[in-house]
């Protein structure tokens, strides 16, 4: 099982086995109808963080932007893809860990990111381990 995980209006769009999930907050207005998406009738306001989205036309919900790939299926998906990258305080998304895990924090501002990256092991990692990179990366500036 592959699930693919990507940005979406500065959220996460969680896709596995035809169940995609809204992780955190959009940062941006969004148009779920372009995305293939019937609008969500609230956005996550608590943890866990994340929202199933019902899908309305499956021929748009492909792949823009940098993806990764994690080896987990649906609501698991969504859970530890919240837990890795949410900032519990607000419900966004954070860039700086977005950013470790894409590109392992080197990325410039000019350079563009990898169009796709397998990141199984962020799946895999245990999360007591994952806590001590998560609190190293928010806490510097």
């Amino acid at each position: 099982m592959t699930a693919l995980v990507r940005r979406l209006a500065g959220a996460i769009l969680a896709s596995s086995e035809g169940r995609h999930f809204l992780v955190g907050l959009t940062k941006e207005p969004c148009d779920f109808e372009a995305a293939g998406f019937a609008p969500p009738r609230a956005q996550p306001s608590a943890a866990p963080w994340y929202v199933e989205l019902e899908v309305r036309d499956e021929a748009r919900v492909v792949p823009r932007g940098p993806s990764l790939e994690l080896s987990l299926a649906r609501e698991a998906l969504a859970r530890v893809v919240a837990d890795r990258f949410v900032i519990e305080r607000n419900g966004s998304v954070s860039e700086r860990l977005w950013r470790l895990v894409l590109s392992g924090g080197e990325l410039d501002e000019e350079e563009a990111p990898p169009a796709h990256v397998d990141a199984r092991w962020l799946g895999e990692i245990p999360s007591p381990l994952w806590k001590i990179v998560r609190d190293t990366v928010l806490r510097c500036l």
